[in-house]
Order: structure tokens, then sequence, then C-alpha cells
């Protein structure tokens, strides 16, 4: 026989799991009210894990993206917003804001959302020559105050080292971008080889919000 508060309980603990799921559904998949952007050419990493595969089980990602694979059972929520891997307020003294080994993280790598970006390892690469260009997507339209723009020096090796401020060559700054949805910027280098991380560090110009993107490129 089914009482009047049993019913109400059922009913308590149904509108309980409605809500978790609800809010599960809001962290792991950001609106277009909370994207902010990233770098899509080269793809940084979250941004190349969460357009090649569509969750941590995907069939085959082990086998053949294994990176991805560990970055996305690691911390689903670092690839389902790849659009949100900034850290505000930092100050342009980046180097001792950002501590070696947490660039690729912004620094948020204690936390664990984003710690797989710093994660050495073979990570899948796109094909560059000697001058490439950039592709920022800023879906929320915050405009840049600029782009800055690193490689790894030659000789350093992404694939088993975490990546320091002292292994980054500074390649250019750029200007400011006013609030648009793509920025370009063309780098050229010389004397790179092989497999390299590219990192682009994005100030944003509504505030002092800074991304920290970290693509894997390879010159052949």
């Amino acid at each position: 026989m089914h009482t009047a508060s049993t019913t109400r309980r059922r009913i308590a603990v149904q509108i309980g799991l409605l809500t978790s799921l609800i809010a599960s559904a809001l962290v792991f998949h950001p609106t277009t009210a909370s994207a902010h952007g990233t770098v899509v050419d080269p793809p940084t990493r979250n941004y190349g894990c969460a357009t090649r595969w569509n969750g941590p089980d995907a069939p085959g990602m082990q086998e053949q993206d294994f990176m991805c694979y560990l970055a996305w059972n690691q911390s689903p929520d670092a690839m389902w917003n790849w659009n949100a891997l900034y850290a505000n307020n930092l100050g342009e003294n980046l180097e001792s804001a950002i501590p070696d080994g947490q660039i690729c993280s912004a620094g948020r790598s204690e936390g664990g959302r984003y710690a797989p970006m710093d994660n050495p390892g073979h990570w899948k690469t796109t094909r560059v020559g000697s001058s490439f260009p950039i592709t920022v997507q800023d879906v929320a339209r915050h405009g840049a105050d600029y782009l800055k723009i690193y490689i790894t020096k030659q000789g350093f090796d992404p694939a088993n080292s975490m990546i320091a401020w002292d292994d980054l060559d500074f390649i250019k700054q750029t200007g400011r971008y006013p609030s648009q949805f793509e920025y370009k910027t063309d780098v050229s280098t010389s004397g790179y080889s092989g497999h390299h991380v590219l990192v682009t560090i994005w100030k944003a110009s509504h505030m002092d919000q800074k991304y920290f993107l970290c693509s894997d490129i390879d010159f052949g």
C-alpha cells in the first residue's frame, strides 16, 4: 500500500535525479552563453580530441589516438569545455604566474580539469611548413589585445617532457583584434623539424583573461 508520504518521497527522488542529470549536461556540454574560444588551426590538444572523438568510450580511440584516449578518460570535462582554457587576472608576468609544466593547462592542472593538456606523449600532429597560419575562433567575441606565439625549442622532446618556459622560443606578438568571430596571424620560422608544440597565448579584451592554447605540429 502506497501512502502519500511514500509518493512524495519518490517524487522528490525523481526530481533530484533529474536535477543531477541536468547539472551534468550543463557541466559537460557548454552552451553558447558560456562559450569562449580556442585555436582551431592548428587544432589545440583538447579541441582536436573533441572534434575527432565523441566521448571517452569512442570505439577505436585507444588504438588510433592514445593521447586523446588518456585525456578523455582523465578529464572528459576538459574535452567538452575546449573553449574555456583560460586563467584570469594574471598580469603580464606570465612566467611567474604559470608554473613550468602547467603551461598547456593555464596553471589549472592542480584542480584536475585541464591537467591532461600538460601530458607529454605522442599527440596527433598537424603538418606545417616553415611558414603557416594560425586561426583563433572567438565564439564569445571578446576581442584580443594580442596573441603571443611560442614554439618549443629544437631538440625538446614533447613525447617525454612537460613544457617549461625555458623550453619555448618566442616567435611573435600581434597587435589588437576587434571583436569578431575569427582572428588569423601568419607565423614564419626557420630551423625547426619534427614534432613541436605551438603555444598561443590569447589575451582577451573584455578583462584580464588569458587563454593558453597548445597545438601539436610537425615540421616534417
